[in-house]
């Protein structure tokens, strides 16, 4: 296997710009697919911190009649604080979140929002409610950027806000913005305003309700609580993963163009050499080599390939992405677009498993791809090539 090998370099310098060319279109292949999946598993990273820190901290209770996508069940989607959580709740680890249905007058406009009361003391989400402490002639309320832009208002703005309570009464106050937050999480921001618990309470006339909790660690024991049901983090975050997994599948057919072109200028140069070096074959047979040390002396000239796109690919490779990871990829499209948590600059995140298995996939698709070509030494008579022709 050594005299292979140093036969099999050899051979590959030897046929010069030939080899260069299958090797730097393969490093690229290398590098290219370690980017793309790189990007997603960045988008993957930031997008599960995001809503951790904005919308689910380590998970959440549901009011069993809570359904997001049904904001006309809202009013009957709450119940006053279980006993279970009143110490969770006092240390901080678990908060409160009344949920209801409103309606804004931004500009003369009508605007529906979902109104979410939480505990302006809240430490879990970064969202700035330590504003909602302000002391202003309306009831002050925070929004996040893209409800900023949708209704055109901005800090110290003043807006209508009217909700429909427990019993069926419509009533109207006057709302101040007394912040505007960004995030990437559109679920967090579109078409939210955060108020006051207690005072959502006392608009509602429900008195120590919540629709969800919000724990602060994902680790955190879950218990059983009549009413209510556990919303693990990963069942929260289960529409980025498949999201993810779709667009992951979308680049594989992106992957195996590149690979296809990269095997194909392996294939056709091993067919090449096969055809062009007859008399070396059969020298190599008139030496004693058997069939299968032949075929395997090309199939690792050919796997070779790989191995110098891999050392080619990291001399242009690794800067390329260090640079990529530290400055990011800015898409060409306003990412809210997607409604998705999905940062405008996406950081790619490079593993150690990323890496190699990348290298492992290229290196056995090339080995295979050497090998076929390689069989038909197999069927060579030795004498024949000696004198250069083919049987």
């Amino acid at each position: 296997m050594k005299l292979a090998i140093k036969l099999a370099y050899r051979n590959l310098i030897g046929a010069g710009l030939r080899t260069w060319l299958n090797v730097i279109v393969l490093s690229f292949s290398f590098v290219v697919i370690i980017w793309m999946r790189g990007v997603m598993l960045g988008w993957d990273h930031q997008a599960k911190n995001d809503m951790i820190s904005f919308e689910i901290g380590g998970g959440q209770y549901w009011h069993e009649q809570y359904d997001p996508l049904d904001p006309f069940s809202l009013n009957e989607s709450n119940a006053k604080v279980p006993d279970e959580f009143s110490e969770l709740i006092k240390s901080g680890d678990l908060e409160p979140i009344l949920i209801v249905q409103g309606t804004i007058y931004p500009l003369g406009r009508m605007q529906s929002v979902m109104v979410k009361g939480i505990n302006p003391n809240q430490t879990i989400l970064k969202i700035p409610t330590s504003k909602l402490d302000t002391v202003v002639n309306a009831i002050p309320a925070v929004i996040g950027g893209m409800t900023a832009q949708s209704s055109k208002l901005s800090i110290g703005d003043y807006v209508t806000l009217r909700w429909r309570d427990i019993n069926g009464t419509f009533d109207a106050a006057e709302l101040v913005i007394v912040d505007v937050f960004y995030s990437n999480v559109p679920s967090a921001e579109a078409g939210q305003i955060y108020i006051d618990i207690e005072k959502l309470r006392e608009m509602m006339i429900m008195p120590e309700s919540a629709t969800i909790f919000t724990f602060r660690n994902s680790e955190a024991d879950w218990i059983e609580v009549e009413g209510w049901r556990q919303k693990s983090f990963k069942e929260l975050t289960k529409q980025v993963d498949n999201m993810i997994k779709t667009k992951t599948a979308g680049q594989s057919v992106f992957y195996f163009i590149l690979l296809l072109l990269a095997m194909l200028g392996i294939f056709d140069t091993q067919v090449l050499s096969i055809f062009r070096r007859q008399k070396e074959i059969g020298t190599y047979v008139a030496l004693g080599y058997t069939r299968k040390q032949v075929v395997g002396l090309f199939t690792v000239e050919g796997t070779m390939n790989s191995i110098l796109a891999a050392i080619v690919g990291a001399i242009y490779g690794i800067p390329f992405l260090a640079w990529q990871a530290n400055h990011g990829f800015t898409l060409p499209i306003d990412a809210s677009q997607f409604g998705m948590a999905m940062s405008q600059t996406l950081f790619p995140v490079y593993s150690i498993g990323l890496i190699f298995t990348t290298i492992l996939i290229v290196m056995i698709t090339t080995a295979v791809v050497s090998y076929i070509p390689s069989r038909k030494i197999a069927k060579m008579n030795p004498t024949e090539a000696l004198r250069g022709k083919l049987q």
